[in-house]
């Protein structure tokens, strides 16, 4: 059941902590999930549950620096003390692996939310004979000029404090400020969702919220300009579903979600699949939409996967 926390130990020396729940029998493909930053894997049972209902096995693992996935180079808030981009998709790469040995011969959709959704691009492309769909919500590959900007900010961090310290300025610049901005100015994390439940229950959480390093945010620019540029490589006719919401401050409205979709197709990518939920803030499984854009997201994905191989 997916509340269980199992491990595999990655070729990177990382011990990851991964959940995963059974397809309902027979079931016809393998979902991984890549979680957001400053969360962790546990926070996807509805939607592995959901799933699974729809005959995928699913599995989503702690990434370096997250949840109870250890590693001797990769504390609470940072990927690595260098090669974090590096080992971040290796162990995707494990993770994978693990499970197309335990059900052989089945296609693989790659999921990723926010954070997970550079990675998973960025997994994408760097072993593109590896996956045979893509599923990116609520990230942003488009940061334009503030990207830059921030880049900035973190280099000079980097030379000022370090890169294994929690940044100072990018915390304040994105979160803080676009959870200020919400109109019902309750907490900082309400641009996560318009559910107060929902960002009670992460605020509680002891494992969300924290603030990564200096390396960490610059891992994630790595992801954010790497993925998009190397687009080329994925095969023209694999199936890519993107969401995102029109109230998502992350994403600017869901506008730079729309971005990847026309930079998917300026690249010859033929079965892209674009939906941007009205009245929706980042999160989209944790809001009041969830149960309908599981449900289109499991349409897709079943009528969508490529043949299994041979």
């Amino acid at each position: 059941m997916f509340y269980e926390t199992r491990r595999l130990d990655s070729p990177t020396g990382a011990s990851l902590a991964y959940h995963h729940q059974s397809a309902n029998e027979p079931g016809h493909a393998i979902l991984l999930i890549c979680h957001g930053l400053a969360e962790h894997s546990r926070r996807y049972e509805e939607f592995a549950v959901f799933m699974s209902q729809h005959g995928f096995h699913v599995y989503a693992h702690d990434h370096r620096g997250h949840g109870d996935t250890t590693a001797p180079d990769a504390p609470l808030g940072r990927f690595a003390k260098r090669e974090g981009v590096r080992k971040v998709l290796d162990d995707v790469a494990a993770m994978r692996a693990l499970a197309v040995n335990q059900h052989p011969g089945l296609p693989v959709l790659l999921f990723g939310h926010s954070m997970g959704g550079l990675i998973a691009l960025n997994a994408a492309v760097t072993q593109p004979d590896r996956y045979d769909a893509l599923s990116i919500w609520n990230s942003n590959f488009h940061p334009g000029l503030a990207g830059r900007l921030a880049q900035g900010v973190l280099l000079a961090e980097r030379a000022l404090k370090g890169a294994d310290v929690p940044s100072t300025l990018l915390p304040k610049a994105t979160f803080r400020a676009w959870g200020r901005s919400m109109p019902e100015k309750r907490t900082d994390a309400d641009w996560l969702s318009s559910q107060p439940e929902e960002v009670d229950a992460y605020l509680a959480d002891p494992l969300c919220g924290f603030d990564a390093s200096v390396s960490l945010w610059l891992d994630l620019f790595e992801f954010t300009y790497r993925g998009p540029r190397l687009v080329d490589r994925l095969p023209k006719e694999m199936p890519i579903y993107l969401v995102g919401g029109d109230a998502d401050l992350a994403t600017n409205g869901g506008r730079e979600v729309s971005w990847l979709l026309h930079h998917l197709q300026r690249h010859g990518l033929t079965r892209t699949t674009c939906r941007i939920w009205p009245k929706t803030r980042h999160e989209t499984l944790n809001e009041t939409v969830r149960r309908n854009a599981m449900a289109e997201f499991a349409a897709w994905a079943s009528t969508s996967m490529r043949p299994p191989r041979e």
